[in-house]
């Protein structure tokens, strides 16, 4: 089961400024463990204690053909929690991580194959890129 895609659900969760009444405590937990990056006993104590909070119910579905397969329960706050805690589990505590762009912060998976991501998107990367050729540009001048 690739619960990259419930890790994914995690980030945006942490990401979102207005998420729904019942998911604003979630939020703040799942920001607080990509806060915690860089250390992973914090990381681990983190996710643990989510995981006792919000524990997933896996059941069996054969939906569209394709046979049976595990699907975590549809419980949001659980299913992000899981999925977080495996890719961690899977690739380690240094795959998560908060935006290097000044102004923005926001939480990311890094799945590069080496471990290189540094920004949220494109976005920010050309951002940060152009911010800092102007900064050389201003100090050879």
């Amino acid at each position: 089961m690739d619960l990259t895609s419930y890790a994914e659900w995690a980030v945006r969760l942490a990401n979102d400024p207005a998420p729904p009444p019942d998911l604003m405590r979630l939020r703040d937990e799942l920001a607080a463990v990509f806060d915690a990056a860089g250390d992973d006993r914090a990381v681990a104590e983190l996710l643990n204690a989510l995981l006792v909070r919000y524990p997933v119910r896996p059941q069996l579905s054969d939906h569209d053909g394709h046979g049976w397969h595990l699907h975590l329960a549809e419980d949001p706050a659980a299913t992000a929690v899981m999925g977080l805690a495996a890719v961690v589990a899977e690739l380690g505590v240094d795959r998560l991580g908060r935006c290097r762009e000044p102004h923005c912060g926001q939480a990311f998976l890094d799945t590069s194959s080496n471990r290189s991501r540094r920004y949220c998107s494109a976005r920010c990367a050309s951002r940060a890129n152009v911010a800092a050729f102007r900064a050389r540009r201003k100090n050879v001048s």
